[in-house]
């Protein structure tokens, strides 16, 4: 069967926003090809370079030899000596940079402001990095975007309900973009006639979310946040910060904390630390398809593909390929370390460099998208709960019976109990993936918005078998959590905020380990595990106690008279 190319056609025109700097960045990461890499095609680099080695190698040592046998001067050197010690230099140089030790492509190929992190000195100003849409050609006479403002808010804010200043400009043309979430927000009053006095605008620092958290803000949400703890967890103390709106979490983790730290205190493993992003690509059989999975899948290629894979960062270090068909289509899902940044858009830009690499060997595939699904992202899915996705980590404790009477107010037994029928069979019964927990939702979600995860991912995240067991001659409980897809990061997103950076700070993983790169998010990950384990075994213990809706009675129930606050 003839194979069939790609019509330009095939994707839809991105749109010109060239005129702001970020588009300029986007676009100029768009339009560099994977095989950028290296200076030459890696297939003619490696065969310049490996025969080299070998080359030069000998005849310098037959020089030497010959020298020697003659009683020549070893520092006297013709032309074909220089010219084989330079083609030796470059080429152990070349191979170092090949095989991992990375010497000449930090200065071939320096980080750039793409990168997945941007340090303290580099943060984009208000001005610079406010995306550009095209003018809205449906109205009759707007404004141009680069046009001035007037200096009236009063006239701004007519402008924008008129529609002939777009709200999204407002931070890129105004400069202040305190001054434009307030002209963006009393814009909306009118527009909507309702007041939004309860939702504060003072005392936040907007500058900080520009290009980064949250577009056309006005305002922000306050939220609660409880500390937990401390939460003894190999060998080391953490306050456990919780940002939520449920009654009783706060203080029934710290319940479970206080159990876990009078036994002993839990240990942690991380069995498997990788991001994955998974394209999804098509051709014109099945049997094309299959021979770009046996490509990918061959270990001779590896190596290849994984120069091509970290082009674009400092951290990004692929570390397998795994393949499925749907027919003709293909979806590879790559996993790679990313450092201590959660990873998504490093992993992202990774995969379109093997994307863009893979086109001129398979000129006839056609990418459907960057994400196929079979990440999998933001949804519950079996493969994640098989392969993992982020780290993978199981933390244990063992409580001892005084402990389980004494504070959880329960027994060994009925503890034992009820996670068999309620985490187990009643999972089973349900047909969950991955929710073979008690709520382990509840405490990672908390975690999450305290320390400025990506509150989506909780949904993967919270995948939880929570596994209870009498030991000791039935005296003590051995429990443990087993969360294979724990997504956390300690740089980039939400964690770069003033709030959530004091609360990482507390946990002592704030930003990037400079000597262990990654090591800050793994711990925080095992911390998230650490309160998952206290959580499980608090609730468990007050549902196998009859104490949950007593519990919540007392302190989830507002005293307030909610027909004058209605009023």
């Amino acid at each position: 069967m003839e194979a069939r190319k790609r019509l330009p056609t095939s994707r839809p025109p991105r749109p010109d926003h060239s005129k702001t700097a970020i588009s300029k960045a986007s676009s100029a990461a768009a339009t560099v090809k994977a095989s950028d890499a290296l200076p030459l095609p890696i297939r003619l680099t490696n065969l310049v370079f490996f025969p080299m080695f070998f080359v030069a190698a000998y005849y310098l040592m037959i020089r030497w030899r010959e020298k020697v046998r003659i009683g020549a001067p070893l520092h006297v050197l013709n032309f074909l000596d220089l010219t084989a010690i330079v083609s030796l230099v470059s080429s152990i140089l070349y191979l170092l940079n090949f095989f991992g030790i990375e010497l000449i492509q930090p200065i071939l190929n320096p980080r750039s402001s793409d990168d997945d992190f941007i340090p303290a000195d580099e943060e984009p100003n208000c001005a610079a990095l406010c995306p550009q849409s095209p003018p809205d050609t449906r109205k009759s006479a707007p404004i141009s975007p680069n046009s001035v403002l007037p200096a009236d808010d009063e006239e701004i804010v007519r402008g924008v309900l008129r529609g002939s200043i777009p709200s999204y400009s407002l931070e890129s043309r105004l400069g202040d973009c305190r001054r434009a979430a307030g002209v963006r927000r009393e814009a909306l009053k009118r527009t909507t006639g309702k007041s939004l006095d309860g939702l504060p605008l003072d005392g936040f620092d907007y500058e900080a979310i520009l290009g980064q958290c949250c577009e056309m803000p006005v305002g922000y949400v306050t939220l609660p946040v409880g500390i937990a703890g401390p939460m003894l967890l190999d060998g080391k103390l953490y306050h456990v910060p919780m940002a939520t709106t449920e009654g009783c979490l706060v203080a029934s983790t710290n319940r479970g904390l206080k159990a876990i730290r009078d036994s002993g205190g839990a240990e942690s493993v991380i069995l498997r630390d990788g991001m994955t992003r998974a394209p999804a690509v098509r051709f014109a059989s099945a049997k094309r398809a299959a021979e770009l999975r046996f490509y990918l899948e061959d270990p001779a290629n590896f190596d290849t593909i994984s120069v091509v894979f970290k082009k674009s960062s400092r951290f990004a270090r692929l570390q397998g390929i795994q393949c499925a068909m749907a027919g003709k289509n293909l979806y590879m899902r790559f996993r790679c370390a990313t450092g201590d940044a959660m990873g998504m858009n490093m992993v992202s830009k990774g995969v379109q460099n093997v994307l863009d690499f893979l086109q001129g060997e398979f000129p006839d595939m056609e990418v459907i998208s960057i994400s196929g699904n079979f990440c999998s992202d933001k949804k519950p899915a079996a493969v994640n709960w098989i392969e993992g996705r982020g780290k993978s980590v199981v933390c244990e404790a063992v409580i001892k019976e005084e402990v389980v009477l004494k504070v959880l107010k329960t027994t060994v037994a009925a503890l034992v109990e009820l996670n068999m029928l309620k985490n187990l069979a009643g999972s089973a019964v349900a047909g969950s993936i991955g929710g073979f927990n008690a709520h382990a939702a509840n405490i990672v979600s908390a975690i999450f918005i305290a320390t400025g995860q990506d509150p989506a991912q909780n949904i993967e995240s919270s995948h939880c078998i929570t596994m209870m067991e009498a030991i000791n001659g039935g005296k003590d409980v051995h429990v443990s959590v087993t969360m294979p897809s724990i997504e956390v990061g300690t740089v980039g997103g939400g964690t770069q905020l003033a709030s959530q950076g004091a609360l990482l700070d507390l946990l002592g993983v704030r930003g990037a380990n400079a000597d262990a790169p990654g090591e800050n998010a793994r711990l925080l990950a095992t911390i998230v595990a650490g309160a998952v384990l206290a959580g499980e075994l608090s609730l468990m213990s007050a549902l196998a106690s009859g104490h949950l809706v007593k519990s919540h009675m007392k302190y989830n129930r507002s005293s307030k008279d909610v027909s004058k606050i209605a009023s």
